[in-house]
C-alpha cells in the first residue's frame, strides 16, 4: 500500500485529547453497529475537516483502524493543510480519480504517519461531485471499508451548499454536525438536520465549535447538543477554514 507523510500535523494538547476522548467515548456509545460516520456542517468554514481529522486521530490512537474518506471535492483542504507528500513523490490520487474510473481502489488509498489511520483524499474537484458519488464505485468503496476498517469518518461538503452529504449518509450509519457558534441560524440548522435525518441516516449529534471562552480568556470548542462534552482550546490553534 502507498503512504503518506504529514509535514504539518498539528500536536493535541491534553485538554484536547481527553476532550476528543469524550466524544469518541460518547459515539461509541451509540452502538457498536455504527462503523461509517458522516462529518458536515451547515455551512463552509465551521471547522469540519479539522473535527473530522482530530476525531480519526483519536480513534487511532486507541487501536482502532480507521479509514478518513474526503468527499468534499469542491473545496478539500487536507492536502495544502497537513502538506501531504506522497512516499513516491509522485502525485497524490484521490476519490474523484477513483469514482470518475481513471484509477483503481489501491491507487487512492494511504497508509499516514499515523499508525492506524488511512485516507482517501477528495483528488481533484470535479463539476459534477453529486452526480459520482451516486455511481457503483462509491457503493462498492463503502462496502470495502466497512469490511477492512473499525471506522470509517465521511468528510462531506456542508449540506447547506450542496446536497452531497445526503447522497452519502444514505449509505452509511450516523451523521455528526459541525456547528460553529454564531455562522448558522437556528433555522438552518434545523433544516439541515431534516435534511439529514430524510436521507435515512441516524444524526448521532452536533459539534458545537469555535466558541468564544472569554471567562477563560481563549477561544475554545464546545462539543454539544446531543454529546454535551467539552473540546477545549478548539479554534485558537486550528485553521478557521474546513
Amino acid at each position: 500500500m502507498k503512504s503518506v507523510t504529514f509535514e504539518n500535523l498539528k500536536k493535541q494538547n491534553y485538554t484536547m485529547k481527553e476532550s476528543l476522548r469524550a466524544l469518541k467515548t460518547n459515539i461509541q456509545f451509540c452502538g457498536d453497529d455504527i462503523c461509517t460516520i458522516v462529518v458536515t456542517s451547515a455551512m463552509p468554514n465551521e471547522g469540519k475537516s479539522t473535527v473530522t481529522m482530530d476525531l480519526a486521530r483519536s480513534f487511532s490512537e486507541s487501536g482502532k483502524r480507521v479509514l478518513l474518506i474526503d468527499t468534499d471535492m469542491r473545496k478539500s483542504v487536507y492536502v495544502g493543510r497537513l502538506r501531504a507528500v506522497a512516499s513516491d513523490g509522485r502525485e497524490i490520487y484521490g476519490l474523484s480519480h477513483f469514482l470518475s474510473g481513471q484509477r483503481k481502489l489501491e491507487d487512492v488509498l494511504y497508509g499516514t504517519t499515523i499508525p492506524g489511520l488511512f485516507m482517501i483524499f477528495a483528488g481533484p474537484s470535479v463539476p459534477n461531485p453529486t452526480e459520482i458519488l451516486e455511481k457503483k464505485y462509491f457503493t462498492e468503496l463503502l462496502n470495502f471499508a466497512k469490511e477492512h476498517f473499525d471506522y470509517v469518518l465521511l468528510d462531506c461538503a456542508p449540506i447547506g451548499a450542496a446536497i452531497d452529504a445526503a447522497v452519502i449518509a444514505k449509505h452509511c450509519d450516523g451523521a455528526i454536525l459541525v456547528i460553529a457558534q454564531g455562522m448558522a441560524s437556528g433555522r438552518l440548522i434545523q433544516t439541515v438536520k431534516k435534511q439529514m435525518e430524510a436521507s435515512g441516516v441516524r444524526v448521532l449529534g452536533a459539534v458545537l465549535n469555535k466558541v468564544r471562552m472569554k471567562k477563560n480568556g481563549y477561544e475554545g470548542g464546545y462539543y454539544g447538543g446531543y454529546y454535551g462534552s467539552y473540546y477545549g482550546n478548539y479554534g485558537e490553534h486550528h485553521e478557521k477554514n474546513a
